[in-house]
């Protein structure tokens, strides 16, 4: 044997005795990536990213963090300080420095890492941001309204249906009980047969006007550009980007009829077992002081929608009346029936307001698992927003309106049908 070779073989006994000390030696593997001790296992965790996160977006995503196999790692938002809000928000929550920051939501769609969005911007972006991200393979959360036209509405749900991807409108009280018990009265017929939904609504509001222009802020601070998004371009005002975009009809969905109407209006089409269909008629009445809009379905059940409350039950109420009795309620999960033998079958009062998203989110995230369709999917969300919208048509228009459920058209009006789609500034288009 050579000098050589025999100091090659020592030098290989010390080394692989090294080694067999090191693997010998047990590995200490986190509870957190094993899943114990209440965890849930990162192969089982639902990947978060948000985008356009603020005050309502703000409240929902609060209890998506809660939700123990959830992690939320990316946040997208046109302004600095909210981008900072959120980012605080989850690394609290997450125990870390790690959620990241990004001005444009593209390069958050980008990530392979990323699961599913919630989409919390303004009306103008809820559509085309939710279908960038599924056609980037992400399941979509969106605060609502999720679309800003019929046409939109329309091919949201099918840019869903053609990607596979999981989609919850943020309509949550089909997730909260109260609601639900109403409609379950509405649909075992315990009220007797139905004649007339009643669905609240705001002030209607159509403003064309511009707000003053003020100096446009670097991009790094308000990306204003970015804000537009699709949009028609006007100047800068510090108020649209703080909230006041609402009831601008560039920005807004439907003169603010949707603000409430894609909830009350939506828990009517369940009430009803009509979640395939919409009504075939949309009247606007001239009532002082009220903004009253008179739908009506193919089978005769009239649909109200009007502003003025009825019995005080909190925000969003709806009531469902029949040949033997009616029930109505609201965001205070109170519930008021025509009859005792009706009151004797109430439950207690919902101890989750007609707000929350508790439920509804997590109706999301056992869809994202499992691939089922949640309470207001796709399907749900377009057939009640396009009812929405040809409402809010019918009443900038101040008269009756015959539409079509099948092919989605106004009949023999083609002013009303031109009111169907929006233009959308480039990039952005669809």
């Amino acid at each position: 044997m050579t000098k050589k070779s025999a100091l090659n073989r020592r030098d290989f006994m010390k080394t692989a005795a090294a080694a067999s000390t090191v693997f010998s030696a047990p590995t200490i593997i986190p509870a957190t990536a094993l899943g114990l001790n209440g965890t849930v296992a990162p192969s089982e965790r639902i990947i978060l990213g948000g985008i356009g996160i603020r005050r309502r977006g703000g409240y929902v995503l609060s209890h998506m963090l809660e939700q123990p196999d959830v992690r939320f790692v990316a946040i997208a938002d046109v302004r600095a300080d909210q981008r900072k809000t959120v980012k605080e928000m989850a690394d609290k929550q997450n125990g870390d420095q790690k959620c990241d920051t990004y001005r444009d939501f593209r390069e958050l769609l980008a990530r392979d890492d990323i699961d599913a969005v919630l989409i919390a911007t303004g009306d103008r972006w809820h559509a085309t941001a939710s279908m960038m991200a599924a056609e980037a393979g992400k399941d979509v959360y969106s605060e609502k309204p999720c679309a800003i036209s019929i046409e939109l509405a329309r091919r949201l749900q099918e840019t869903i249906q053609r990607t596979g991807r999981v989609f919850q409108a943020g309509t949550q009280r089909r997730n909260v009980s109260n609601f639900g018990h109403a409609a379950k009265l509405a649909q075992t017929g315990q009220l007797g047969k139905i004649h007339t939904v009643h669905a609240s609504i705001y002030q209607l509001i159509d403003r064309h006007d511009w707000l003053p222009a003020e100096p446009e802020p670097d991009p790094e601070v308000v990306d204003w550009n970015m804000w537009l998004g699709p949009a028609p371009w006007r100047p800068y005002n510090h108020a649209y980007v703080d909230g006041a975009w609402r009831g601008h009809y560039d920005f807004d969905s439907g003169a603010k009829l949707l603000d409430w109407g894609a909830h009350t209006l939506d828990i009517c089409q369940w009430a009803l077992e009509a979640d395939d269909t919409m009504p075939v008629t949309y009247e606007p009445k001239d009532v002082p002081d009220d903004n009253v809009i008179e739908c009506v379905y193919e089978n005769g059940v009239k649909l109200v929608m009007r502003r003025n409350g009825w019995l005080g039950l909190g925000t969003c109420p709806v009531r469902f009346e029949g040949e033997a009795g009616w029930v109505e309620t609201g965001d205070s999960g109170q519930t008021a029936v025509s009859s005792n033998e009706l009151r004797a079958s109430l439950p207690s009062p919902s101890s989750i307001p007609g707000t929350s998203p508790k439920f509804h989110v997590r109706d999301f995230f056992n869809c994202v698992k499992t691939r089922s369709k949640p309470a207001a999917n796709e399907d749900v969300m377009a057939r009640s927003h396009i009812a929405c919208h040809a409402a809010a048509i019918a009443w900038k228009l101040g008269r009756k309106l015959q539409f079509d459920p099948v092919t989605e058209q106004f009949v023999n009006d083609d002013e009303a049908n031109r009111m169907r789609s929006r233009a959308m500034r480039e990039p952005w288009t669809v």
